[in-house]
C-alpha cells in the first residue's frame, strides 16, 4: 500500500515524496552526501531513522551537489530488482539544469566516452568505446540563461555536468565544471534529477519533482517551463 506525505525534513536533507510496501521515494537537498562522510550518516540511514524503518538499501546514486529523486529499497531483494532495471536501462531518468553559456547545439545528443582528468573531474572524447550517452532539450532563460532537459541513456560518474562542459554550456554553480569564480557565486549547483519512470511488478511508475531551490530555478521563465516539460516521456526526444 502506498502512502504519499507532504512532510518536509529540513533538518535531515531530504523530502519524502512516497514510501510503499517496496521502497521510499525522497527528494534528497543539495549538498547532502548520499554516503557516510564522517560522523555525517548517509542518506539511507538519515531517511530509515526519520520514518522509523530498520534498514534502507541505495538503490542508485546522485552527486552530492545534485538535488532531486532517490529510490531507496526497503529489503536486499527490492535493492536487486529495482537495480537491475537501472543496470538494464529500463528506468527513464530526466534532469534539469541551468547555464550561463551559450551551448554548442540547442538539443540533440552528445556521446563519447568519458576519462580522468584533473582534481577529480572527467571530460569526454571523441571515442565510442564504452560511451556515455545524453539526449537534451534547451530554452532560453532571463539575462543569457538557458535551461536544460535533461535524458541519460546511461549513468556514468558526473555525465551530465562533463556533457554540458563539453557543448560549452557547463552548469551554474558547478565548481569542478564552470568558472571557479563563477560559479562560487551561485547559491547551489543547478542539477536536479526531475523525474524517473519505470514499472514495477506490471505498474508504471512516474515520478517527478519540481525544483524548490535557487533563483534560478525559481525564476518566473524557468516556472513557465513545467508545463511544457511536465511529461518528458512524451516528447519528441532528439535522434541519433
Amino acid at each position: 500500500m502506498s502512502k504519499l506525505t507532504p512532510l518536509t525534513y529540513e533538518p535531515f536533507g531530504f523530502i519524502v515524496i512516497e514510501e510503499n510496501d517496496d521502497y521510499v521515494v525522497i527528494d534528497k537537498a543539495p549538498g547532502v552526501d548520499v554516503h557516510r562522510d564522517g560522523d555525517d550518516a548517509g542518506i539511507t540511514e538519515k531517511v530509515s531513522q526519520v520514518l522509523g524503518l530498520e534498514k534502507l538499501y541505495l538503490v542508485h546514486r546522485l552527486d552530492k551537489v545534485t538535488s532531486g529523486l532517490m529510490v531507496l529499497a526497503k529489503n536486499s531483494e527490492v535493492c536487486a530488482q529495482l537495480a537491475a532495471l537501472f543496470k538494464a536501462r529500463t528506468v527513464e531518468k530526466f534532469y534539469l539544469a541551468v547555464s550561463a553559456k551559450k551551448p554548442k547545439k540547442k538539443q540533440g545528443w552528445i556521446v563519447g566516452d568519458m576519462e580522468r582528468s584533473r582534481r577529480g573531474s572527467w571530460k569526454l572524447t571523441g571515442g565510442k568505446t564504452n560511451p556515455a550517452v545524453t539526449q537534451f532539450f534547451s530554452k532560453p532563460l532571463q539575462a543569457g540563461f538557458r535551461a536544460f532537459l535533461l535524458k541519460p541513456g546511461t549513468g556514468k560518474t558526473h555525465q551530465l555536468r562533463v556533457a554540458l562542459k563539453s557543448i560549452g554550456a557547463p552548469i551554474c554553480g558547478d565548481v569542478l565544471y564552470d568558472d571557479a569564480r563563477t560559479a562560487s557565486q551561485e547559491q547551489r549547483t543547478y542539477l536536479h534529477a526531475y523525474g524517473l519512470s519505470f514499472s514495477w511488478h506490471g505498474t508504471p511508475r512516474h515520478y517527478r519533482v519540481w525544483p524548490s531551490l535557487g533563483e534560478h530555478y525559481l525564476s518566473e521563465t524557468f516556472s513557465a517551463l513545467k508545463l511544457l516539460w511536465s511529461e518528458p516521456e512524451q516528447l519528441p526526444w532528439p535522434k541519433p
